[in-house]
């Protein structure tokens, strides 16, 4: 069954959080620089460095991913996807030097790579039901799987987190649960990260 979910509210809150910050941590939803760093840190880890790669940052924002691997110094065609358009003009006008990436509004347009990333997308649900939610994440998950050919990685919000810190409008994922279904559905080689000192997790999906 596929899920027809309706992002107009989540598209609603990122463009009020750029307007309001403009193209940084804050102004894609991240409370600091160095934990959206954290978080690169982690999803990056899907990659070998070793060697030339092609990637997709799914959900891409402002395109500070892009900052990132290139002065980490990897040799990447980068392309960046997002719904929210004005952030997507903001990193077409920030890259315009770099030929090597690109951006996109239409995942229809997205070119299967050697890897899909993708960080923080899955943590505003609005008003849609937990479960409903988890079935649309493990949906895009499967169009990851599909656009990606050495491996994919996410992270997501941990339904770990303090209790009284929790919002209703953000989605706290299970990690066993969506552990249990990239190893069913997509490969034998998944690795679940809870151990960098932020309430989320990361999943790695290796296909080689």
């Amino acid at each position: 069954m596929e899920y027809k979910i309706n992002l107009d509210s989540v598209k609603e809150y990122y463009e009020k959080r750029i307007v309001e910050y403009g193209y940084s941590p804050l102004g894609v939803d991240w409370n600091s620089s160095l934990s959206q760093t954290n978080r690169f840190d982690q999803i990056i880890k899907v990659c070998n460095p070793d060697t030339p790669f092609s990637i997709i940052d799914y959900g891409c924002g402002y395109g500070a991913l892009a900052d990132y691997l290139i002065k980490k110094g990897f040799n990447i065609n980068y392309h960046g996807f997002d719904i929210v358009e004005k952030a997507i003009e903001g990193a077409r006008l920030h890259y315009t030097s770099e030929p090597k990436c690109t951006f996109y509004n239409n995942a229809i347009d997205l070119p299967v790579s050697d890897y899909v990333v993708a960080s923080g997308i899955f943590n505003i649900r609005s008003n849609n039901s937990f479960d409903t939610w988890t079935e649309y994440v493990i949906q895009v998950l499967s169009k990851f799987n599909d656009l990606s050919i050495k491996g994919f990685a996410s992270n997501f919000l941990t339904k770990y987190s303090d209790h009284e810190s929790m919002r209703p409008d953000l989605y706290y994922a299970d990690p066993c649960h969506l552990f249990d279904a990239c190893k069913r559905l997509f490969s034998k080689n998944v690795a679940l990260l809870h151990d960098y000192q932020l309430y989320d997790f990361t999943l790695i999906i290796r296909k080689d």
